[in-house]
C-alpha cells in the first residue's frame, strides 16, 4: 500500500465531482437491475453511461488486468465477481455492484446491494445490517479519530447481529490512484491505528458474511466466495476527512 496522500481543497473538489458522477451511474442502474438481466448487461449499460453520458472513464477497466468496468458479486460471492454473458439474475438473489469512475484525474469508488425481485427476510436482514455497519464506520470519521475506531464500529455492529466480517479485503486510500494508503480494516480496536487528518480520503467497504468469515478465491483469479457458501453482502462509499468530521463523496440521492 502506498503512502497516504492528503488532498488539497482543489483536489477534494475534483474527487467530489467524480463521486457525484458515480452516484448517477447507480441511479441509472436502479431500474435496470431486475430478474432476467445478465451481469454482463449491467456491465455494458454502466460502461456506456460512464463513457457516453458522463464523459468519464470506468477506472476498473484495465486495472490490474481486469477486463470489465465493474464487479458483480451475486449471493455467496464476497467480492470481485466477474460480469458474465450467461449469468442471469434470478428472483430472490442479492447482488453487489461495485463501480469505480475517473474524471479530471481523480477516482471515486462505491458499491451498492440490490435485491432481485422479492428476497427472503434473512437476505434482507444481512443486506440492511451491512449497510448499517458501513454507516457505523463512516460516523467514526473525524480528525483525531483512528482507523481502529472505524474497524471496531463496523465489527461490533456486524457481530452483534450474528454475522462475521471478512478480513482478507479492506478499504483503502484513493485519489489519482485507485489504491493509496491507508488500509482501512473492518475490524479493530478503539484508539488503535493511524490517526485521521483532514484531507485524507479513503473507502469504507465492509464485506459481511451470513455464516463464517472464511473466503476462497476461484480459479479465475478474481472471484472470491464464502467457504461455507453462505450469503455475503457489501456496501462501499468514498469518504473524506473534513475539519468538522466527514463528507461522503459518493453519496447517492436516496441517502441525502
Amino acid at each position: 500500500m502506498s503512502q497516504v496522500i492528503i488532498k488539497t481543497p482543489a483536489q477534494l473538489d475534483l474527487m467530489r465531482r467524480a463521486g457525484q458522477l458515480l452516484a448517477q451511474v447507480f441511479a441509472d442502474l436502479d431500474s435496470f437491475i431486475r430478474p432476467g438481466v445478465t451481469t454482463m448487461q449491467i456491465n455494458d449499460r454502466a460502461e456506456a453511461f460512464i463513457v457516453n453520458t458522463l464523459k468519464a472513464r470506468p477506472a476498473s477497466k484495465g486495472q490490474y488486468g481486469f477486463p470489465y468496468s465493474l464487479n458483480t458479486s451475486v449471493d455467496h460471492v464476497v467480492c470481485h465477481g466477474i460480469p458474465k454473458v450467461d449469468e442471469v439474475l434470478k428472483e430472490g438473489s442479492i447482488i453487489n455492484v461495485d463501480i469505480t469512475l475517473e474524471q479530471g484525474g481523480y477516482i471515486a469508488d462505491s458499491s451498492k446491494m440490490y435485491g432481485i425481485g422479492a428476497i427472503s427476510d434473512e437476505a434482507r436482514r444481512l443486506v440492511d445490517t451491512t449497510y448499517d455497519a458501513l454507516w457505523k464506520g463512516i460516523e467514526q470519521v473525524r480528525p483525531g479519530a483512528t482507523l481502529g475506531d472505524i474497524g471496531h464500529a463496523v465489527q461490533a455492529h456486524a457481530e452483534a447481529a450474528g454475522y462475521s466480517v471478512v478480513r482478507e479485503y479492506c478499504g483503502h486510500g484513493i485519489g489519482q490512484q485507485m489504491h493509496e494508503g491507508p488500509e482501512v480494516l473492518h475490524i479493530g480496536q478503539r484508539g488503535m491505528g493511524m490517526k485521521l487528518k483532514p484531507g485524507m480520503v479513503f473507502t469504507i467497504e465492509p464485506m459481511i458474511n451470513q455464516g463464517k468469515r472464511g473466503t476462497r478465491e476461484m480459479k479465475d483469479g478474481w472471484t472470491v466466495i464464502t467457504r461455507d457458501h453462505s450469503l455475503s453482502a457489501q456496501w462501499e462509499h468514498t469518504v473524506a476527512v473534513t475539519e468538522q468530521g466527514f463528507e461522503v463523496l459518493t453519496l447517492r440521492e436516496e441517502e441525502r
